[in-house]
């Protein structure tokens, strides 16, 4: 199957492609990619807009109406998908916050049954807390976060279908409980976390690879004291999740993130509720009432509570804030997850031999459409009831 792109830029690791011909395999994946010559017949007319890679979210809480803590189950799973994929996302991670050992369970093994069952862009699960520090915890719940122990380690690194994320805070954790996860496959990533510049290295030095959502719930950088953001921006190892919805994060700190890290580095990221794909504008978080203004998620005391967040306006925020073109931005939203997963021989790039993972924006940078291994899906066949275009 050949799919054909017209009047629009099309972007490849090699360079952006004025159209182009994309010959995709029964299997899914790209067999060759073309610049579209003479022969436009049956393309798709991009209307000037970007043909990128599909964008890969690694943190996912919620979409379509639910909540991943509150729902774990292969269809809550694959409606959180359809709700993200309306605006982009190809690949995501179901992310669960701070919770009981029981429940942590339970969604790994609703992460492993939605993968046997084909959920479309399901790539595994990102078990936010409960290994955190209660003074950087958030909305997370102090009576759910405790000290991580050889039971919870063994549940973690039981063999899964998909990838497994793990964020903790290293100055609450043996370093031989990071050494053991990543021995095992988990990837381990730093947050709602207070540790201290040097305690943070020590856990990278282990092999912590990600730090969740930069800059929020953790020790700030200070010019003597640089915590876990400054061990952030200065140690290139790692990569680092941000949410750019320009209430998380200032649109300054975003420059200086990307400026002192690299846009190789910096992975955009939504932390996304269940509100996402609704026109829904409260919901409730384990029996906190939360609601929606100024396009952010708000307990009653001020406390962010995720984001009201999709990709392909974390996009669009960040070509705004950066004054970057839209193909220098599309690493940060799905070649710099799949390397921080370890899926880049399959994710993260429109090029031979990668699955047909595309998203189609619009010059002005609105989502036009999504295709998942080489399928497409018109948003009006994905909108369920409650879902409503935005």
């Amino acid at each position: 199957m050949i799919e054909r792109f017209a009047n629009g830029h099309v972007v490849t690791p090699t360079g952006v492609l004025n159209g182009g011909a994309i010959d995709v395999g029964d299997d899914g994946l790209i067999r060759s990619i073309a610049p579209l010559g003479d022969d436009a017949a049956g393309a798709v007319d991009l209307d000037g807009g970007w043909l990128l890679p599909g964008f890969i979210d690694t943190q996912v809480n919620g979409g379509g109406g639910v909540l991943f803590n509150d729902a774990m189950s292969v269809e809550a799973i694959a409606t959180i998908g359809r709700a993200h994929r309306r605006f982009g996302t190809t690949a995501f991670m179901p992310t669960l916050i701070s919770d009981e050992p029981d429940r942590i369970a339970a969604a790994l093994d609703a992460v492993d049954a939605a993968i046997a069952a084909g959920v479309p862009g399901l790539v595994g699960i990102h078990v936010e807390g409960p290994f955190i520090n209660v003074e950087r915890r958030g909305i997370h719940e102090a009576r759910r976060i405790r000290k991580i122990d050889q039971e919870a380690i063994d549940l973690l690194t039981r063999p899964r279908a998909g990838k497994v994320i793990v964020t903790l805070a290293p100055e609450k954790c043996d370093l031989d409980a990071v050494r053991a996860l990543v021995a095992h496959g988990v990837i381990v990533s730093i947050g709602h976390s207070d540790a201290a510049y040097e305690q943070a290295q020590a856990a990278m030095d282990a092999g912590a690879i990600g730090v969740t959502h930069l800059y929020n719930a953790m020790s700030p950088l200070a010019h003597r004291a640089p915590g876990v953001v400054g061990a952030a921006l200065d140690d290139h190892r790692v990569w680092a999740g941000l949410i750019v919805d320009r209430v998380h994060v200032h649109p300054a700190a975003v420059r200086i993130a990307i400026a002192a890290k690299g846009a190789d580095r910096i992975m955009l990221v939504t932390d996304a509720m269940s509100s996402i794909g609704t026109s829904n504008r409260s919901f409730d978080l384990q029996g906190k009432a939360i609601h929606i203004r100024d396009g952010s998620c708000f307990y009653a005391d001020g406390t962010l509570a995720g984001s009201n967040l999709d990709m392909a306006t974390a996009f669009r925020n960040t070509v705004a804030i950066t004054g970057m073109r839209p193909d220098a931005v599309a690493p940060m939203s799905a070649g710099n997850a799949a390397r921080f997963l370890g899926l880049s021989e399959r994710y993260g790039t429109i090029a031979e031999g990668q699955r047909a993972d595309w998203t189609w924006l619009s010059a002005d940078m609105q989502p036009r459409g999504t295709w998942i291994a080489g399928t497409s899906a018109e948003f009006t066949d994905i909108d369920r009831p409650g879902i409503a275009a935005e």
